[in-house]
């Protein structure tokens, strides 16, 4: 059933006037006889006696008017609700994060958004390395600030909030600690730590590869859940793994060492969002996160 058909239909009943009802929905008056002849050719008798001087409903007509105005009512409602709803900045946006979120700039974006909407409430809640999107696809966050790459049908990518060099998180009296910077050739060297999840397989291969670009396997350890298990087994000697600039600063150990890698490629942190939870305050706080993009270190040049 098309609901154009059953608008012009109620609004037709209520005015009894071509003219009036066009105006009221905002068309010609042309377009709404021909939507009242389809309807009427649907249901297949006349509901409308229609002469130069007046529009009445026939018996058929009012009694389908009574039985769809209050279920029209009430679509109508829902709908203005909804949309009323999408557009206010009014309520809350749960905002998900990994790891450090957006690094420096992460307290920076939620203090400007609080600013430009105070009417808005921020709930923080951490998602882990181990499965970093089903909290979003479940409604439980509204926007996620995570690492990239994200490659979802049902998930926009928007901004990209940081880029930074990755590094090889190893024991801090590891061989490789000694050195300037090592290649991604050189983790099949030793055995890098798996975190069991639910990411996605390329999410994964992006962060953690399985072959070095020359084709070796390298090596997998024990799995872990969560990134300070991985830097306890790390500090333990159970292992080595990728990791990026920014665990300098925010995860220092004196029992780990990070050693840049010079041939993989900056990582990259990016908000993302639900293609069907799109709102306003999502839009809103996608464009205060932009007013905030970190300019690109460069990846560390071949030795």
């Amino acid at each position: 059933m098309d609901l154009r058909e059953i608008e012009t239909f109620v609004a037709l009943c209520e005015e009894l006037h071509f003219g009036r009802t066009a105006q009221r929905l905002h068309l010609t008056t042309a377009r709404v006889s021909q939507t009242i002849r389809a309807f009427e050719r649907r249901v297949g008798a006349p509901l409308f006696e229609r002469t130069s001087r007046s529009v009445r409903m026939t018996p058929l007509g009012e009694e389908l008017h009574r039985a769809t105005a209050p279920a029209y009512r009430q679509i109508s409602d829902a709908v203005a609700a909804a949309t009323t709803q999408a557009r206010s900045m009014d309520g809350a946006l749960r905002v998900g994060f990994l790891g450090t979120g957006a690094n420096e700039s992460t307290a920076d974006i939620f203090g400007e958004f609080r600013t430009r909407h105070p009417a808005c409430n921020l709930e923080l809640v951490e998602v882990h390395c181990a499965d970093p999107l089903t909290r979003l696809r479940a409604g439980e966050i509204d926007v996620l600030i995570t690492r990239l790459p994200v490659a979802e049908p049902d998930l926009v990518v928007g901004p990209v909030l940081v880029s930074e060099p990755r590094m090889l998180a190893v024991p801090a009296r590891h061989p490789f600690a000694a050195l300037a910077s090592v290649s991604v050739e050189d983790l099949a060297r030793d055995t890098v730590i798996d975190i069991a999840g639910a990411a996605p397989d390329y999410w994964w291969e992006a962060h953690v590869p399985q072959f070095t670009p020359t084709g070796r396997r390298i090596p997998r350890g024990a799995a872990v859940a969560t990134f300070l298990e991985l830097l306890t087994q790390i500090a333990a000697g159970q292992g080595i793994s990728p990791v990026v600039e920014s665990v300098s600063r925010y995860f220092p150990r004196p029992d780990i060492a990070l050693v840049p890698i010079r041939d993989m490629s900056n990582s990259e942190v990016a908000l993302v969002w639900r293609s069907a939870g799109e709102t306003a305050r999502v839009r809103a706080f996608a464009e205060v996160a932009s007013r905030f993009v970190a300019p690109s270190p460069p990846v560390l040049a071949s030795a």
